[in-house]
């Protein structure tokens, strides 16, 4: 028996010994390489290449809820409003031959309600392609904030204030780098309008009948930035094509017109006050490019509202224009690193030709004050007061100033 054992211990030996020599011959099978995600630290924190690139990307985006009462001047108005906001970003960045090629795109949605709704009583829901642009070199091409704007300006306002307001446009621009902080842009972009399709007085007809557009606006500015802040000048041409008018005197088509605007804006850091405070100031004068003012269709307050137009006609049927001019700035001081407060305020003035009547010249002003809590990065917790006026000029003027106040209350979170 012991000899059986024995025998059978060896023969299972021996074959072990065969299989493993053969399986030394045979070809060993890699796991496949393990890509981790790197850090990109060229950009700033939280960008990341993406695997395989040599491409760096960031996500981030932006959740705002916003409670609104403002100022009802009649019963249907509504005073209490509700806003979601909802954002999503991606910026991608590649360094090249030739210098930075860079992607970014952003999408806003909405949901307001009551005061915050275009229509009292009903709902706004919509999403909005804010920015997407591409810019190589000095090239950027697609919807980018406008180049007659001090990019660097952050005012930190949730209301309204009366100047360009850094809108996004689609645009076409070249910015030329000359060093020392100094740069120069010339931009093509989509024409900015105040509210053309508005009456100023039905009974004379003085509604402005736009023709179809043929070129875009122009825009070009000059900036200087350094480390106390910056400072840009800019200017926009402004193109008024009318449509044929019938019977004043008689049929023809009036000349076409330019408007203009141009502006100076500053932003200065006031790091000896305390970090991070800062002082900016906007100045702008327009003719027949009053949406550079920063005004839409209308300027209103409490009972009193006043049409906003480019351009109208006169009593021969040519084209006039309007022209205005504003003045906002503000303060943003921070009491602690997680307290910190801004002071705002904006003054316009709109006038028109002696063919308009009395009363619809106007002035505007606006300020406030908000305090917004950051107990985190990343979280603002604001409440801000905003008072509004309206004041039309004249004398004979049936409707005298009207003006209404506000409150906002946000939570913010940035990512």
């Amino acid at each position: 028996m012991k000899l059986v054992k024995s025998l059978l211990l060896g023969s299972v030996a021996g074959l072990a010994a065969v299989v493993g020599a053969q399986a030394a011959d045979l070809p060993i099978a890699k796991a496949a390489p393990v890509e981790y995600v790197r850090v990109c630290s060229t950009y700033g924190a939280g960008f990341f290449y993406i695997p395989g690139t040599e491409t760096c990307l960031r996500v981030g985006g932006r959740v705002r809820a916003e409670y609104r009462y403002v100022e009802p001047e009649l019963r249907d108005d509504d005073a209490i409003g509700f806003r979601a906001r909802g954002r999503i970003q991606l910026d991608a960045r590649t360094a090249t031959a030739y210098g930075l090629l860079r992607t970014f795109i952003r999408l806003e949605m909405f949901r307001d309600t009551g005061a915050f709704s275009s229509v009292s009583g009903t709902v706004d829901n919509y999403s909005d392609l804010d920015q997407a642009f591409v810019q190589f070199g000095g090239l950027t091409a697609g919807r980018a904030l406008t180049f007659f704007d001090n990019g660097d300006i952050d005012t930190q306002v949730f209301g309204t204030l009366r100047w360009s307001d850094q809108p996004n446009v689609n645009l076409l621009a070249y910015t030329f780098s000359f060093g020392n902080g100094f740069s120069a842009t010339l931009s093509l972009e989509e024409g900015r309008y105040a509210g053309n399709d508005f009456d100023l007085d039905p009974a004379t007809g003085l509604t402005f009948l736009e023709a179809g557009r043929r070129m875009p606006d122009v825009v070009g500015n000059l900036t200087y930035s350094g480390t106390w802040g910056s400072a840009t000048v800019s200017g926009a041409l402004h193109q008024l094509r009318s449509a044929a008018l019938a019977g004043v005197p008689a049929d023809f088509i009036p000349d076409t017109e330019y408007g203009f605007a141009v502006s100076g804006q500053a932003n200065v850091n006031l790091p000896a006050l305390a970090p991070g405070d800062a002082l900016w100031f906007s100045a702008t004068y327009a003719d027949g490019a009053l949406g550079y003012l920063g005004f839409d269709a209308s300027a209103s307050a409490g009972n009193t509202s006043r049409a906003v137009v480019d351009a109208y006609y006169d009593a021969d049927g040519e084209i006039e224009t309007g022209r205005g001019w504003q003045v906002a700035g503000g303060l943003r001081h921070y009491w602690t690193p997680e307290i910190r407060q801004n002071v705002f305020g904006s003054y316009a003035r709109v006038n028109y030709g002696a063919d308009v009547p009395e009363g619809f010249d106007f002035t505007e002003w606006r300020a406030g004050t908000n305090v917004i809590w950051s107990p985190v990065a990343g979280l603002d917790l604001g409440v801000e007061l905003l008072y509004a006026n309206v004041d039309p000029s004249g004398s004979g003027v049936a409707t005298r100033s009207g003006d209404t106040w506000e409150g906002r209350l946000r939570v913010q979170r940035d990512f």
